[in-house]
């Protein structure tokens, strides 16, 4: 699979990684299991097995619901950089639905009437554990991550290793996030290959660089100009490639003498 660089076009926050996902999934059953443990909002009553099935269905599908939600808001730059605002809006967007599947699928699993009074007491509390779980999400963000130039001498990079062949020895411009794969931008082209993006970054070291935002790396040799605006960034690179720095990776970028 061979093809050249795409038209020019803005993006925003790009898609969420298997990493990300991986990484939600081993929170959201983690959640579940010390929720189970601690008989959370008034279920210390229901027998353990029967809790923990409970709470970790609720929260690995409400994770996954949150996922969406997450991507949703991201993608649309929405208070980029401001952590607290992007948590509030996407707790808000994740607690009301899902409150109301909460309430539903609650009576049905414990065989109980499912009663309209009580759909404030599930807002409230979704919203509780919404908002926690969204708050350890953004946090763990792996954030800025550069990349130095090699020494002289040193062994190339090890990402070079995995070009396809038709971009051996082209320089590489970029590297952004499509799922599970990772697009390689160069001189020559673009190419997809099987990767995740942090490890990416571990091999790209020898190349000075840096993670723009959650989805793109970028050779700080390739950027050709910069678009300023709202506290973001856009960068033009020389094959006419416009990337997205997210607010905070644009200050951090700046202070390192990118711009």
């Amino acid at each position: 699979m061979f093809e050249t660089a795409p038209p020019p076009t803005r993006r925003r926050l790009g898609e969420t990684s298997w990493a990300d996902r991986l990484r939600g999934l081993a929170i959201a059953l983690g959640a579940g299991l010390f929720l189970a443990l601690a008989g959370a909002f008034g279920s210390s009553d229901t027998p353990f097995l029967r809790r923990l099935i409970y709470w970790v269905s609720m929260m690995v599908a409400g994770g996954q619901w949150g996922a969406l939600v997450g991507d949703f808001v991201f993608r649309r730059g929405w208070f980029d950089g401001r952590l607290f605002a992007q948590g509030v809006i996407i707790t808000v967007l994740i607690a009301g639905p899902l409150s109301v599947a909460v309430w539903v699928f609650t009576g049905l699993f414990f065989g109980r009437p499912i009663s309209l009074a009580e759909l404030p007491w599930y807002l409230m509390s979704v919203t509780v554990v919404s908002a926690a779980m969204t708050a350890v999400h953004l946090l763990a963000d792996p954030g800025l991550r550069e990349t130095h130039a090699a020494p002289e001498g040193a062994a190339p990079p090890r990402f070079l290793e995995r070009l396809p062949f038709k971009l051996k020895g082209a320089e590489i411009y970029a590297v952004e996030a499509e799922d599970h794969y990772l697009r390689v931008h160069t001189d020559r082209g673009s190419d997809l290959i099987l990767l995740r993006l942090s490890d990416a970054v571990t091999e790209l070291e020898g190349i000075e660089g840096a993670r723009t935002h959650r989805s793109w790396w970028v050779a700080k040799a390739a950027v050709a100009g910069v678009e300023r605006g709202d506290g973001r960034a856009v960068f033009t690179l020389k094959n006419g490639l416009e990337v997205p720095v997210s607010r905070t990776h644009a200050r951090v970028l700046r202070e390192h003498g990118w711009y």
